[in-house]
This record gives structure tokens, C-alpha cells and sequence, in this order.
């Protein structure tokens, strides 16, 4: 996919980007030829990363980004345009995710929970509409919201998790219906359990659960969602939105 080059000359903001599926995002944006600028709240870590991929040739920048904090959102988004001139894409990917599994819904802590729907649902509606003005005027704009297929199906013990990803999934559609007549396009892409940093903490039982209900029964990777977010970013998708993609080898149907 990348070797086709099919972003070359797109701008575009991965959000989430230091570690995990955001980092795999900002690497295959930018070997498909975009410009890509790389924001986590991990600043010191997302700027090691750009500059990494920026060694083997890739354009790719930093900037710090906090989602719980409109002026750092804000901030970051102005940095973002002034560094590509721009903007023709964004990928929301930030989001908590370590430490919220494990607990029953009886037991959960109503600070985390704040917490959480704080960063994965404010922070993507604030990062998104910071980003909408410039996306209007590059003329054929892009938003990709990161949900998960555990609002799918109702992961048990992950409820603040599971809620959060389900409001990425309305806020996608309310936000595809708003933003038509801009001629942006918002789009979902819901992964299935990814070997990333984040999962690290999910229970043994959890992976084999995924594994053995897959159509495709092995562990997804980074690599696995990829393509999809590359062809949302592209103008093969320019009459797509609104829509959820799973992508999870199979283990929810859409």
C-alpha cells in the first residue's frame, strides 16, 4: 500500500501517535507520501518516534498534545497546521485505554471513569472540531475516529472503555451529517484486540477469546489496520462516510 504512494501531498495529524496503532498510523501515512505531524501527550517519546521515521526519509514532525486540556488541544492543532501548511487529514487515536479492564461495572471508580470520557470522548470531539476549519478549506477533508469492536459487542468488564468507543461510533455519524456540505468525510474504524503496548494488561483468556472467535484465527497486529485507515485518508474514499469499519479478522460482522 504504501509503495503506491496514494497520500502523496496530504497533510496529516495523527493524534495518539507515540506508541501502539497511532504510531503504525502516522508511519503508513507517511510512506504512502503524506506529511504527517505526530501528537501525544508523551512528548518526549512522540518526538524520539517522528524523528526515527524521519531518519529513514519520512517526513514526519512532533508536537505535544494533551486531550484533556482544550488549550493544549488547541495549541497543538495551530502547531500542526503551521508545520504543514494545512491540513487535508486527521486520525483521532488518542485514547485511555491501560488500566480501565478487569473491573465490574458495581466496582468501577467514578474518577477514572470521568477521566476517561474525558480524554476519548471530549478530547476527540475537541481535536476535531479545532482541525474542521482547516479541513473545510483544503477542499476535501478527512477525519478518522478510532472506536473499538468492544462496542460492538458489549465487552464485559470494560464498561467506561466500551462506552466511550460506543460515542465514537454516534459522535462519527452526527459529525459525518454536519460536516457533508463542507465536503469532509468522518469515518470509523473499530480494531479488534491488537497487540500493542496498551493490551498489554489484558488477561491471557481475553487474547485466546479473540483468537478463537476470529473467521482469521491469529492475533491482529498494527499492520492489520493499516490499509483501511490509509484508504479513508485517500481520495478513493471521497464519497465514504458515516460509516463504522470493523476490522478484526472476523469476530464481529458489521
Amino acid at each position: 500500500m504504501a509503495s503506491l504512494q496514494i497520500l502523496s501531498g496530504k497533510r496529516i495529524l495523527v493524534t495518539g501517535a507515540a506508541r501502539g496503532l497511532g504510531r503504525d498510523f502516522a508511519q503508513a501515512a507517511a510512506e504512502a507520501g503524506a506529511r504527517v505531524v505526530m501528537a501525544d501527550v508523551l512528548a518526549d517519546l512522540v518526538q524520539g518516534e517522528a524523528e526515527k521515521l524521519a531518519s529513514i526519509g519520512l517526513n514526519t514532525s512532533a508536537v505535544s498534545i494533551d486531550l484533556s486540556q482544550k488549550k493544549s488541544i488547541q495549541q497543538a492543532v495551530q502547531t500542526a497546521v503551521s508545520i504543514l501548511g494545512g491540513l487535508d487529514g486527521l486520525i483521532n487515536c488518542a485514547a485511555l485505554a491501560t488500566g480501565v479492564g478487569g473491573v465490574d461495572m458495581m466496582e468501577y471508580d467514578e474518577t477514572l471513569w470521568d477521566r476517561v470520557m474525558t480524554v476519548n470522548v471530549k478530547g476527540t470531539w475537541l481535536v476535531s472540531q479545532a482541525c474542521v476549519p482547516h479541513l473545510k478549506a483544503s477542499g476535501q477533508g478527512k477525519i478518522i475516529n478510532i472506536s473499538s469492536d468492544t462496542a460492538l459487542w458489549g465487552a464485559p468488564k470494560l464498561m467506561a472503555y466500551v462506552a466511550s468507543k460506543g460515542a465514537i461510533l454516534s459522535m462519527t455519524r452526527s459529525m459525518a451529517s454536519e460536516l457533508g456540505a463542507d465536503n469532509i468525510c468522518v469515518n470509523t474504524v473499530s480494531p479488534g484486540l491488537t497487540l500493542v503496548e496498551a493490551t498489554e494488561y489484558v488477561p491471557q483468556s481475553r487474547h485466546d477469546l479473540y483468537v478463537n472467535g476470529r473467521a482469521i484465527q491469529r492475533q491482529q497486529l498494527p499492520q492489520d489496520v493499516n490499509g483501511t485507515a490509509i484508504y479513508l485518508l485517500s481520495d478513493m474514499s471521497s464519497f465514504v462516510t458515516g460509516q463504522n469499519i470493523p476490522v478484526n479478522g472476523g469476530f464481529v460482522f458489521n
